[in-house]
């Protein structure tokens, strides 16, 4: 059985929604997320001041995670709280970044998001075309990414 924490191991960024006091939506890739138990997953803001603004008007997140080979991912749901470094847990959930950090980036606040609702996501391919699975996929994924680095080459 695969725990949250073991899909989200799979993702390179999760992608945080949130939506502004205004009601305008904001998507933005987060690089530093671990999750502390089952239902908590903890995201540093590194660099998103927009995401912070927009939890503390309206604390309703969705988080999608995709891993880039398999292209089957995850989305989330829940209710954000934004972190400040004065908090008395901010030390202690800070360190839970350091090994996925080690010292690259300044934390500036922890969104905490207790999950409320969690859906499997993956490609159209899986739905339209029976010949696709897992294995045919990442063979896919591999020759496009091929493609790209030998584009930028040229």
């Amino acid at each position: 059985m695969h725990t949250l924490q073991n899909y989200f191991d799979q993702f390179v960024l999760c992608w945080l929604a949130t939506v502004s006091e205004e009601g305008v939506p904001n998507v933005s890739p987060k690089e530093l997320f671990v999750f502390e138990g089952e239902k908590h997953l903890l995201i540093a803001n590194i660099a998103s001041p927009q995401s912070v603004k927009n939890i503390q008007a309206n604390c309703q997140v969705c988080v999608s995670g995709i891993n880039i080979w398999t292209q089957k991912g995850l989305q989330c749901k829940g209710q954000a709280e934004v972190l400040t470094p004065q908090h008395q847990d901010f030390p202690k959930k800070a360190q839970l970044f350091e090994t996925k950090n080690q010292g690259k980036f300044k934390v500036l606040h922890i969104i905490q998001i207790q999950i409320q609702t969690v859906k499997e996501i993956k490609a159209p391919s899986y739905l339209f075309y029976k010949e696709t699975n897992e294995r045919s996929q990442i063979e896919a994924s591999k020759k496009q990414y091929q493609n790209l680095l030998v584009e930028q080459k040229e």
